[in-house]
């Protein structure tokens, strides 16, 4: 199969910073084991800092952004993987440092891809993405520190954002009473569809004051919020719970006492999708493809768009204005 030259986003800084769909060839592509047609990717916020001047996330240039793919093994140099295979390539240096998904092809190194679990299309895949996957590590480390649905309620902050819109569902398809936390009265509806079964204001995790015990509301927490309603939220987990978290939209200071880890064995457990050991990377995929595959994955989807379109729907993210998940068709 020759390919000539196919089309990718292309982000550059020359005389001047500039974010254009380019041709180009597989000379192109940085080093890899694995050559995939992607089928789909994903807009994360990442990508779209990615498409900035000083967005701190791109390093040299020019480059291709898209930290998340799924595509169709063209040819592969590890025995691991075959053409035709359906593969899932998601974070480690991807969009970062190594050209990424916003492209018809991409060369990826085989430690970084996943077998597509059955039960999972590529687009399906793609919908949930490097956000739904941080949300299932998160559950999963919640398990495996012993909560269940009997524990009681669980707490998701940041309710409408991808890793809290995940969380809410994944966790209600589980069985769990999910209380989910925002601070946007338009999107109770929206989180309601999720599975939440109930909803509570920021101020009602964090009313300003951080106490170094409070209320035992939750079981648990699923958190990409950080800062001081972190540190809040933390004073009010049941004895013996845990807050899974992987964000810090509020700030990355944790201004608590050890009196909630001490006094009530809660446990805090760091979330990092991004170097995630291949075990529980496949643990978690296959996981997200049986008991974890929300029931209402369609309802994640606020839009899809092509590579044309990308140049204009990539801010979006950047201003706050995205709910859900935003899809890049790549195949035809």
């Amino acid at each position: 199969m020759t390919i000539e030259s196919f089309r990718a986003l292309v982000v550059n800084q020359d005389e001047e910073f500039t974010v254009h769909v380019n041709n180009l060839t597989l000379n192109d592509l940085p080093n890899g084991e694995v050559l995939i047609k992607v089928s789909y990717s994903g807009i994360n916020y990442k990508d779209s800092l990615a498409t900035i001047p000083n967005g701190k996330i791109v390093t040299s240039y020019p480059f291709v952004p898209g930290i998340d793919l799924a595509g169709i093994v063209v040819s592969s140099e590890d025995p691991q993987f075959k053409e035709g295979d359906e593969v899932i390539a998601t974070s480690y240096e991807i969009g970062v440092t190594h050209f990424g998904g916003f492209s018809e092809y991409a060369r990826i190194p085989s430690k970084w891809v996943v077998p597509l679990p059955k039960g999972l299309s590529l687009k399906e895949a793609m919908v949930i993405g490097t956000a739904g996957f941080t949300a299932a590590l998160s559950i999963q480390r919640l398990e495996e520190n012993g909560v269940n649905p009997e524990k009681g309620k669980v707490l998701v902050t940041g309710a409408t954002g991808g890793v809290g819109s995940f969380a809410v569902s994944i966790l209600s398809t589980l069985g769990y009473q999910v209380e989910a936390s925002t601070g946007k009265e338009s999107e109770h509806e929206y989180l309601n569809s999720l599975g939440a079964t109930s909803i509570v204001s920021r101020e009602e995790v964090f009313d300003g004051k951080i106490r170094a015990l409070g209320k035992q509301k939750w079981a648990a927490a699923v958190d990409s919020v950080g800062g001081e309603p972190l540190a809040s939220l933390l004073s009010q987990i049941h004895y013996g719970g845990a807050v899974a978290i992987s964000g810090l939209t509020a700030g990355t200071q944790l201004p608590t006492s050890v009196f909630p880890f001490i006094l009530r064995g809660v446990n805090l457990l760091g979330i990092d999708s991004v170097y995630c050991p291949m075990d529980i990377r496949l643990k978690t995929w296959n996981r997200l493809a049986k008991d974890f595959k929300p029931a209402n994955l369609e309802n994640f989807i606020h839009q899809e768009v092509t590579l044309q379109q990308l140049p204009d729907v990539l801010p979006i993210l950047l201003k706050g204005q995205a709910r859900g998940r935003i899809l890049v068709k790549l195949c035809n």
